[in-house]
């Protein structure tokens, strides 16, 4: 069954210049679709035309009768006063309405037995209970609780909130609604990560349709399943994940440019056939001529292919100064508080050159506090951070500020930078700013774009420890791609704070996550902190999960008693964390060892041995933890 048709779609905001120019799309009930494309190629138009808010120029807009849709990036408008629990509750309208139906038709049936109202009583209920009447603060509750919406936002009024939180509050508020078909708009810029897993979770189970417009590369390999790109105003599909579509977008540019120099070698041909029977008539020979004719006719029919391009990759890279030292960092009993709340304390950490941290947890723990703390735009209650001499920092805000705003961008290069006006446009050039771009002023700009120029500005800073705030949040994947060009060639220390799993798994070589006021300081790539946080969890769980009672006349007794079980326990606790604490070692030494391919080879093989030791000794963990439960009940 077909839940979207989007058919030939026409739209031009400006004459003569059309963002959609015959874009058909057809997506079936229960499909997940990426929707990809630059900045300004439509993707948000294709949106608003699905939910009526814009009138295709051409073009047809359907959706399957009956079927509930829901768009993400649009906020409603609701009374004054409402709180975000009042939000929250009126995706439980159609619930209510018929929850005060059925008081009213109790108190009919305790007046009198009119089989009418017990018939229509009885179907309602029916109604109710299957709608989920009964389980909707349940429901409620787990969907806050997964988007870190918690008690005391609950009860905020809802026009307070920042513009993220109203997007968190109406994602949340769709998903109680039950909503046949999910128009995901960005639905990551404003989660961090936890809840963006348990939104990727909550989509794996989902039963409706989604089509999504995302930057983030990871939550499009994890939950879409066919990618539309808008490429000249039309879809160019591929069915697969993100991935899947990266490589293929490279293969069909290699087979169209393959096919478009064959073309070209074959005109070459021709045209220097033609040329020589055009010589060849100046001789009198009217055959040859008229041959050279229908030739260069056929020439011109072959010339129907356009060069293939690509996006130009970025044209600079952060200047760097050398580092001298041992310490980059170090931070020492380091601890802020805001009023009453303390967002962290005695933090002891210590940074050598060249490594390259992702500072992680989630939102409102105190990330950005902490590198203002580093960058000396906050004082510490207490403890200090040491900076080495040789140290100079590159930093690039999630929030962007420009002291002149009015100025346009070529003078903003020229005030800040010791350059030339052409060196200015260059640069800016590099950075997509072309043309009559390029005197816009600042405040005209986008948050991507402000982004982007800061950025820019930041390339020719020498610097040897480079802070990025979110450095792709704002971003399209063409602008983070750039941004990681540029990270990939810097050979300095990186610190940075972000939600793009991508950047975080393709950057880290260790792992800063800040929880509970305390950092957690883990030597290895993203990927080997996943695992190893799965691993602690599987043990904590171990350690709590009650066991089934057995019938007690089953159980043998062991020798020696619970205090023998007792001793074997804690020394097969002590096997499982010493084995954990060698394979952090081992990821560490992977990464010193990452230029020499045979020391590599070894690590690699001893990692894979003692992972299978480790699952060896967390079965023999468990099994004494159980029967000591069993010898303790009995």
């Amino acid at each position: 069954m077909i839940d979207i048709q989007l058919t030939g779609l026409v739209k031009e905001f400006e004459v003569g210049k059309r963002i959609l120019d015959g874009f058909s799309l057809q997506i079936d009930q229960g499909e997940r679709v990426g929707l990809l494309g630059r900045n300004g190629a439509g993707k948000t138009t294709i949106f608003r035309m699905m939910t009526g808010q814009v009138d295709p120029d051409e073009g047809t807009v359907s959706i399957a009768p009956g079927k509930r849709l829901g768009l993400i990036s649009q906020i409603p408008v609701y009374p004054e006063g409402y709180t975000v629990r009042d939000v929250l509750d009126t995706a439980f309208a159609p619930l209510h309405a018929m929850e005060a139906e059925l008081a009213e038709l109790a108190a009919k049936m305790a007046d009198g037995d009119d089989p009418g109202v017990l018939a229509r009583y009885d179907k309602l209920t029916a109604a109710f209970e299957a709608g989920g009447g009964y389980d909707a603060e349940t429901r409620l509750n787990k969907v806050c609780n997964g988007l870190g919406i918690g008690d005391g936002m609950r009860s905020r009024p809802f026009d307070a909130l920042s513009g993220g939180e109203k997007t968190r509050i109406n994602l949340a508020r769709l998903i109680l609604e039950d909503t046949d078909i999910l128009l995901l708009d960005e639905p990551t810029n404003h989660l961090d990560l936890n809840a963006t897993e348990w939104l990727e979770s909550y989509l794996e189970r989902f039963k409706g349709t989604v089509l999504a417009i995302s930057h983030d590369r990871w939550f499009l390999d994890k939950v879409v399943k066919r990618v539309a790109e808008i490429q000249d105003g039309r879809a160019e599909l591929y069915s697969g994940n993100y991935s899947f579509y990266v490589e293929e977008k490279e293969r069909r540019y290699q087979e169209r440019l393959k096919q478009y120099e064959k073309e070209q070698a074959k005109i070459a041909q021709l045209e220097a056939a033609a040329e020589q029977m055009r010589m060849w008539a100046f001789k009198g020979n009217d055959k040859q001529y008229r041959r050279a004719i229908n030739m260069e006719r056929r020439i011109e029919r072959m010339r129907t292919t356009d060069k293939p391009t690509k996006e130009k990759k970025l044209a600079t890279r952060f200047g760097e100064r050398e580092f001298h030292g041992d310490e980059a960092l170090v931070v020492t009993e380091l601890k802020k508080s805001f009023g009453e709340r303390t967002l962290f304390d005695h933090i002891n950490l210590e940074v050598a050159g060249g490594e390259r941290i992702a500072l992680l947890g989630d939102n409102g723990t105190g990330k950005s506090t902490f590198i203002r703390l580093i960058m000396g735009e906050e004082a510490p209650d207490s403890g200090s951070i040491y900076l080495g001499p040789s140290i100079r920092i590159g930093y690039l805000p999630q929030i962007i500020h420009f002291d002149r705003p009015d100025r346009n961008l070529v003078d903003t290069m020229l005030y800040a930078q010791n350059c030339s006006t052409q060196e200015a446009r260059d640069r800016l050039a590099a950075f997509k700013f072309r043309g009559e771009d390029v005197f816009k002023q600042v405040s005209a700009l986008s948050g991507g774009e402000q982004s982007r120029l800061r950025l820019c500005m930041l390339m020719d800073s020498r610097i040897n420890l480079l802070i990025l705030d979110e450095p792709t949040n704002h971003l399209d994947i063409d602008s983070r791609e750039w941004i990681e060009e540029a990270v990939e060639e810097y050979g300095g220390n990186l610190l940075f704070v972000s939600h793009d799993r991508y950047f975080i798994e393709k950057f880290a070589t260790r792992v800063w996550m800040l929880e509970n006021g305390q950092i957690t300081d883990f030597h290895g790539t993203y990927g080997e902190f996943r695992a190893f946080r799965e691993r602690q969890e599987q043990l904590k769980n171990a350690k709590t999960a009650p066991e089934p009672e057995k019938p007690k006349e089953d159980k043998p007794r062991r020798p020696g008693g619970t205090k023998e079980l007792e001793k074997q326990v804690r020394a097969a606790e002590r096997a499982v964390e010493k084995a954990e604490v060698r394979l952090d070692e081992l990821a560490q030494e992977a990464e010193e060892a990452a230029s020499d391919y045979l020391k590599l080879q070894d690590v690699y093989a001893e990692r894979e041995r003692l992972e299978d030791e480790l699952a060896h000794l967390y079965g023999e963990w468990e099994r004494l933890a159980a029967e000591l439960e069993d010898a303790r009940g009995s």
